[in-house]
């Protein structure tokens, strides 16, 4: 039922029928003749499509796996390890040698510190206890020396 009361008309439309177009049948081409040596010709198989068709063909070998390499008497994992271990220990020989350097070093540095301590010590020492020369500063005979109250005259 409409809302406007008009009796409902339907609408005709023209059929259109599509044919299908067939292919032309394509053009075999014969397969190359490949030249079998005569102690191994492979054989033809024939398989029933479930149209009714026959495919004929040769049958082809299942692949063959690749023979495995033979694996060596040692592992890879453990030349790995050995080899690791070989290197760590030329490190640590040179890491003792690099010690044993740096403690030499620092001795002989000590030791020219000490060195310039006591050369040095013995200069001032020379110029301190030194009788010739020029005298700086006043010199008191002690001797001579009257010291009333407290108070020291010279």
């Amino acid at each position: 039922m409409y809302l406007d009361h008009t009796p409902h008309v339907p609408i005709q439309r023209a059929v259109e029928v599509h044919q299908p177009t067939p292919y032309p049948p394509a053009v075999t081409v014969p397969a190359p003749v490949v030249p079998v040596q005569p102690g191994a010709v492979p054989t033809v198989a024939s398989i029933v499509l479930p149209d009714g068709r026959v495919v004929t063909g040769y049958a082809i070998d299942a692949a063959r796996p690749e023979p495995v390499a033979a694996k060596p008497a040692v592992s890879r994992a453990a030349v790995n390890v050995a080899l690791g271990g070989v290197g760590f220990l030329a490190v640590c020989g040179g890491l003792i040698l690099l010690t044993s350097f740096i403690a030499a070093l620092t001795a002989f540095i000590t030791q020219l510190i000490i060195l310039a301590a006591v050369i040095f010590g013995g200069w001032i020492a020379v110029q301190i206890f030194s009788t010739n020369g020029h005298h700086g500063g006043t010199t008191v005979n002690i001797r001579r020396a009257v010291i009333k109250r407290n108070h020291f005259h010279g």
